[in-house]
């Protein structure tokens, strides 16, 4: 029995080597942490979160929440853990970041057809293999995936969004509530008029990290540093994370002029992250600045922000319209390293690679779902997106074909194009005898 290798042990990484083991596939894993750690990881568990703890929507009509129902089909181990140390977060699918990466940890290492290994890989490996190394792909892998494609690859930098501590909150002035009256599962800061031109002036004439020509860094437009955004305009921030849209002051009555929101990074509810507000201040500076939100005086800060560097390859440019190596059909890529964005995607994708790479291990065609599903219409972007400008995308339902014939109305609109896909998903997976089972080995 041919044994397959994965090369990563993120999000894409784990679901790849799930997938080849459902399919009765010998998987090797190599996950380089601890032997050798990155800029933003703190742990060596897979899996890791190094970014929001937010798996955004489950809404069944929205983008994300469409793209999860497709995974649930697929036993997506990343959903799996999520489920089990979720915190509350409303419609959006949150996790205490410790539990979920210790259930996902345990999911693999616990499997009887997986073998981890923790070692740097410093060259593609030989025989069938998902490379699926994230963003911080370490610069000797990076080099040979180079040379393997013909393509450097493309490189953007990401932002870390803080974290404070529960206790330190001046809950006279923050409060708890949901937009439009939702469930009360965020802690909303709220700026008068005042306040807020105060922070901005404030924001935009702090000081950030230097060594970096930062007017030419390509940064994916959903993961703008706070800073960024505040220098577009005096309002930016006010119509975008800093919205007070459907939020009620409890000690005025009215709406904020603007809301810095807090989302639960922990079941216990003591860690609270700064929604939207990545950034590359330097740690002086944000504590200066971010001090500045009311409520926040005294805040406690458990993580600043950082920034580091990603990379991820030009996919149309680089690789099959299933993402593996145009020399080498058993050298497939996942996650985002592909060019998605965001984890849901990148597990997505690490399944879809793992189907795949079984698929061309037993002599038969790779596949991708039809471009009317989320995770399909996500690929097609992939594959006919222009490699002249290609960019990092995420779930949306622009991706998907329109719908003949659809309401008008956005939301009825949306859902009907989410029983679209709900449906022709399943159907895929019937055509294409992908239903999840544990296999017999294969040859």
């Amino acid at each position: 029995m041919k044994t397959a290798t994965v090369v990563g042990g993120g999000l894409a990484g784990c679901e790849a080597a799930l997938a080849l083991a459902r399919a009765g596939r010998a998987v090797t894993l190599l996950e380089m942490r601890p032997v050798r750690g990155t800029p933003a990881h703190q742990t060596d568990s897979l899996g890791e979160l190094v970014c929001t703890n937010s798996f955004k929507s489950e809404l069944p009509a929205t983008a994300h929440g469409q793209l999860k129902r497709e995974m649930r089909c697929l036993e997506s181990a990343l959903l799996a853990a999520a489920d089990e140390s979720r915190v509350p977060a409303g419609s959006a699918l949150a996790v205490d970041r410790h539990l979920f990466a210790n259930a996902l940890t345990q999911t693999v290492e616990s499997h009887p057809g997986i073998s981890v290994t923790r070692e740097e890989a410093t060259a593609i490996p030989e025989g069938p293999v998902v490379v699926a190394t994230g963003p911080l792909t370490s610069a000797a892998l990076a080099d040979d995936i180079g040379t393997e494609l013909g393509d450097g690859g493309l490189s953007f930098y990401d932002a870390i969004a803080p974290i404070v501590h529960a206790d330190s909150l001046d809950t006279g002035l923050v409060f708890a509530a949901g937009r439009y009256g939702q469930e009360a599962d965020y802690l909303n800061c709220p700026f008068d008029e005042a306040e807020y031109d105060a922070f901005l002036g404030a924001l935009r004439g702090a000081d950030v990290h230097d060594g970096h020509d930062w007017d030419k860094v390509p940064y994916f437009e959903g993961c703008l540093p706070i800073e960024v955004m505040a220098a577009r305009g005096h309002d930016t921030l006010r119509f975008g994370p800093m919205k007070p849209v459907g939020l009620r002051d409890p000690r005025t009555g009215a709406r904020p002029h603007a809301v810095v929101q807090l989302r639960r990074e922990d079941r216990a509810g003591q860690m609270w992250n700064l929604v939207g507000f990545q950034t590359r201040l330097r740690i002086g500076e944000q504590r200066r600045v971010f001090s500045m939100i009311p409520g926040l005086a005294n805040a406690d800060f458990l993580r600043w922000g950082s920034i580091h560097r990603n990379t991820y390859l030009n996919f149309p440019r680089c690789l099959t319209a299933f993402g593996s190596s145009r020399r080498r059909e058993d050298l497939f890529f996942a996650g985002q390293l592909t060019g998605v964005e965001g984890y849901t995607e990148s597990a997505a994708s690490g399944i879809l690679a793992g189907i795949n790479l079984d698929r061309v291990m037993s002599g038969t065609e790779p596949v991708v779902p039809p471009s009317v599903t989320m995770l399909g219409g996500l690929n097609r972007y992939l594959r006919d997106a222009n490699p002249d400008s290609f960019q990092p995308m995420n779930s949306n339902w622009g991706l998907v074909d329109p719908l003949p014939g659809a309401p008008r109305k956005k939301l009825l609109r949306r859902q009907a194009l989410a029983d679209r896909a709900d449906a022709c998903f399943r159907d895929w997976i019937t055509e294409h005898g992908l239903l999840p089972t544990t296999a017999d080995a294969r040859p």
